[in-house]
């Protein structure tokens, strides 16, 4: 499996490498918002030991309605990461939608992630690959694991092997994801380590203005995950998540983050 080092701190990928966590509030909804989440993540996962990576989106290009809330755009947004980055000393991450945005990003993110739903847009892939940086590609809603060999190859297409691949559910009907959680070694065996996204898997998408979904199966999705061997773990994380202004029915909150880094410090693999 192909492994790498994430901005100089922690390695990814190997088989003796600790599980890293990407958490954040889903969009950046406000500086403080972005400091407060960030300083309490850091706090969580020193005192278990675990790797983290910060992730905030400035922007949410495929909310449902026109009049959700997008974020503070490209220019903003990538200042607020930025200063994450100085304050609290954290690789930090963010969506990237359009192929244009992936140079100026690039000079803020240590990882550039693809939406799901942009996942075989070879475009983005490319321009992306292009950066050097690590690429987290989600796996669509509408593919199967095999399926993401030809995204990533799109990405290696460039010379950047530096790869990671993401499960987040599959559609099921209407309004509905499921985890086949045999996605994740399915996607290992391609040689790229593997995130699995416990919130955004909880998601029922479709059905009106928002997307639906139900935190509480969270806990449930991510020890599985974790059973099974994913290489890091992704978790939209606010203080308030019901009152969030994306995802605000599948984010978890800090003592749910916590219980969860508690069982992924303590976790044996048999």
């Amino acid at each position: 499996m192909n492994s790498f080092n994430v901005s100089n701190k922690f390695e990814v990928g190997g088989s003796n490498n600790k599980v890293a966590v990407i958490a954040g509030p889903c969009v950046i909804e406000s500086r403080e918002l972005v400091l407060e989440v960030a300083g309490k993540l850091k706090e969580i996962c020193s005192k278990y030991n675990i790797p983290l990576i910060f992730k905030s989106s400035y922007d949410k290009a495929n909310r449902t309605s026109i009049e959700s809330f997008r974020g503070p755009g490209l220019e903003k947004g990538l200042q607020i990461l930025s200063d994450v980055k100085d304050q609290f000393k954290l690789p930090v991450t963010s969506d990237v939608h359009e192929p244009n945005q992936a140079k100026p990003a690039s000079e803020v993110l240590d990882i550039i992630q693809i939406p799901a739903f942009l996942c075989r847009q070879t475009d983005l892939l490319i321009e992306a690959g292009k950066t050097g940086k690590v690429i987290n590609v989600k796996k669509g809603q509408f593919l199967d694991a095999e399926g993401m060999e030809f995204v990533a190859n799109k990405v290696s297409s460039t010379g950047n092997k530096k790869i990671m691949l993401t499960e987040r559910g599959t559609t099921f009907g209407y309004n509905n994801l499921v985890v086949d959680m045999r996605n994740i070694p399915k996607m290992k065996s391609l040689g790229f380590p593997v995130v699995f996204d416990g919130t955004h898997s909880v998601q029922e998408p479709g059905g009106g203005a928002t997307t639906g979904g139900n935190r509480d199966f969270v806990p449930y999705l991510t020890r599985a995950a974790i059973s099974v061997g994913i290489d890091l773990l992704f978790l939209e994380v606010h203080p308030q998540p019901s009152k969030g202004l994306s995802d605000a029915a599948n984010m978890i909150d800090y003592d749910m983050f916590e219980q969860l880094m508690k069982f992924l410090a303590n976790f044996e693999y048999s």
